[in-house]
């Protein structure tokens, strides 16, 4: 494993469905639903959908629960919730909620603002936690998934996303290690 490349790993970004930034977000309910479906039928190895920008390049990913940070419009607004938790300030959380107002009528209008919403409006580049460099180890990505619990992480070479490194991948990877380490020998 600490020679292996996150290269040797990843899913280029060639195997994912893909949603332009201009997608409505009906538009990318629909593309997320169709991922979805034909991942379970056995029809495609991905579901996660990448956003691409006009000219093509990826730039970002979209799942269920960004669709609906799609519908608030004010979360661009607040630093992360975790943060402010994991120091036990939960106190500031509960005020910024209540000053922006979020959530408090989410459903009121929703067909008109599904048709307004595009993808580029809610969908954020990949952060620094959130990316890895094609020629780097595994084993300095396990840091990554493990603080971050992110699914995938995006893969960059130069500045470009060429692919996805999926936990899942890594997860199988160190199960394999594991089992064959445990193999013909005598450890509880």
């Amino acid at each position: 494993m600490e020679e292996t490349k996150v290269r040797d790993l990843m899913v280029p970004s060639a195997q994912f469905p893909k949603i332009a930034d201009s997608a409505t977000l009906f538009e990318t309910l629909l593309a997320l639903e169709s991922a979805q479906e034909r991942y379970l039928s056995g029809q495609s190895d991905q579901r996660i959908l990448l956003v691409e920008d006009g000219e093509g390049r990826v730039i970002g990913k979209i799942s269920p629960i960004d669709l609906l940070r799609g519908l608030e419009t004010n979360y661009p607004q607040l630093s992360s919730e975790e943060a402010v938790s994991r120091f036990g300030l939960d106190y500031i959380w509960k005020s910024m909620r209540a000053e922006l107002h979020l959530w408090e009528d989410p459903f009121r209008d929703l067909c008109r603002r599904a048709d307004r919403i595009r993808v580029r409006d809610f969908s954020r580049p990949p952060a620094e936690g959130h990316r890895v460099v094609a020629d780097d180890t595994l084993a300095a990505c396990l840091h990554l998934f493990v603080m971050s619990r992110h699914d995938a992480l995006f893969v960059i070479d130069g500045d470009e996303i060429v692919g996805l490194l999926r936990f899942s991948d890594i997860y199988r990877m160190v199960s394999r290690i594991l089992h064959d380490c445990g193999r013909g020998t005598d450890q509880p």
